[in-house]
């Protein structure tokens, strides 16, 4: 039987399936959520995404989103009440692009030296030059393209968010002001709180459970 709402494969705390998920909020779609646990991967999800990495949306007609930005554009595509879309193009797809590449590389290490040769300081000022340009940027606007979010915004911020967790004490001297505003900005507000509702891990056979659902 072919699912009545799109099913979402996610992990609470993992950077791509937060930003899935603001989308996914913004946008007022229902879904049912099936957290995972990254150690005990559903052979359910792995069937229809064998790469085994989370977001995986399963929609209603069968097709499979396992990028969290063709999620967060699917999303958005069909309804769009902030405008994060608007003004999507390549200077902003560059950005994102960026944060995904060479941030996501500085964070990792930084993060978990243990795994990686680069020593952790010299990670964490990789990832502050890109930080710092972020900071330059909040200088012409509120946010990183304009006045009002946008989804360049709702991309970076879930791995700003990471990189600043990692030493907290360092991340309040930096000068990086503006930033810490536009972090907080997203961290305090209502649409994060909303999509970081803690839901049990999925087990098969289970009934569904869905993102507007009341967690006890």
């Amino acid at each position: 039987m072919k699912p009545v709402y799109p099913i979402l494969y996610s992990f609470r705390r993992c950077p791509y399936a937060m930003r899935a998920r603001l989308a996914l909020a913004v946008a007022g779609l229902r879904y049912e959520v099936r957290e995972v646990s990254l150690k005990a991967k559903p052979p359910q999800m792995l069937a229809i995404s064998p790469k085994g990495t989370v977001p995986v949306l399963l929609l209603p007609d069968g097709q499979v989103l396992e990028e969290s930005r063709d999620i967060m554009l699917y999303a958005l595509a069909l309804q769009d009440p902030e405008h994060w879309l608007e003004g999507w193009g390549p200077e902003q797809k560059a950005l994102v692009d960026r944060n995904d590449g060479p941030f996501k590389a500085f964070l990792d290490q930084y993060k978990y030296p243990q795994r990686y040769q680069i020593p952790m300081e010299m990670a964490r000022e990789q990832g502050l030059e890109i930080l710092m340009d972020l900071e330059a940027r909040l200088a012409n606007s509120a946010f990183l393209v304009r006045e009002s979010a946008t989804l360049v915004d709702i991309c970076l911020f879930p791995f700003v968010r990471q990189f600043a967790a990692v030493d907290p004490v360092w991340f309040q001297q930096v000068p990086l002001e503006r930033l810490r505003n536009w972090l907080a900005f997203f961290s305090d507000g209502p649409l994060f709180a909303r999509i970081m509702t803690k839901f049990p891990v999925w087990e098969s056979g289970q009934p569904p459970i869905f993102n507007d659902d009341p967690v006890t």
